[in-house]
């Protein structure tokens, strides 16, 4: 009987781990995906401050790409001021409601495509900037993700991210609550971050941060706006 190199095994094995954690959460996502695209924006004032900071970073002759973008309303908004914007998501779900959206309101420099932000990076070296809007705190390794999306970014170009730091929260939530939730079936495994771990982060992988905002019009704002720029 032939064996099997151990290596092989050990690449296998570690394959199979991906594909499951990457069908974990896009199983989780397209459960809900319904209800997520009919809820509302809880801080709408906090949102289009948002969406008017990330315009005034791109421009017409730009290549941008989002991960995480949901079912893709951030995307429509954002489209009109870049070349062209490829918007992706891990769940199947999510990106058939986004594409339906785009249906309804055509535009051309807009596609949508099924794709895991962890995953091999998307297009290494082509895109002026990457967006990734809440979805940071929901990376299995937060550095490894990193890692990919800088590889995505042309030398020069913008991480441009609005991050969750649970952390900055009453300590009940990200240690008592979240882990019942989670136990329930209600919300996906998270980090638990700070501003300042993102921003380390960042810098591990040899980015220059431009900014740290808050947008947050309603109470204390954890939500962490950074932009940071790929050395070029």
């Amino acid at each position: 009987m032939s064996s099997v190199p151990s290596a092989q095994v050990c690449v296998s094995s570690s394959a199979a781990t991906a594909l499951g954690v990457v069908s974990s959460k896009a199983h989780f996502w397209d459960r809900i995906a319904p209800k997520y695209a009919a809820d509302r924006i809880a801080d709408y004032a906090g949102y289009e401050t948002t969406l008017h900071r990330v315009q005034s970073l791109l421009s017409v002759q730009q290549d941008v790409m989002e991960v995480g973008c949901g079912t893709g309303s951030t995307a429509l908004r954002l489209a009109p001021f870049a070349r062209s914007l490829l918007a992706t998501d891990v769940s199947p779900q999510m990106i058939s409601i986004a594409r339906q959206r785009l249906a309804a309101q055509p535009t051309p420099q807009l596609s949508f495509a099924v794709a895991d932000a962890e995953g091999e990076a998307q297009g290494a070296g082509v895109y002026h900037a990457v967006l990734a809007f809440n979805v940071l705190h929901l990376m299995t390794d937060l550095d490894g993700a990193l890692r990919q999306l800088v590889q995505s970014l042309r030398p020069g170009g913008l991480l441009i991210t609005k991050t969750a730091c649970i952390a900055e929260m009453n300590p009940l939530v990200p240690y008592v609550a979240v882990p019942l939730m989670r136990a329930l079936g209600k919300v996906p495994p998270v980090l638990i971050l700070k501003a300042q771990h993102l921003l380390s982060a960042m810098v591990r992988q040899q980015l220059e941060i431009v900014c740290s905002e808050r947008h947050g019009t309603q109470g204390r704002d954890i939500r962490a706006f950074v932009v940071a720029r790929k050395p070029g």
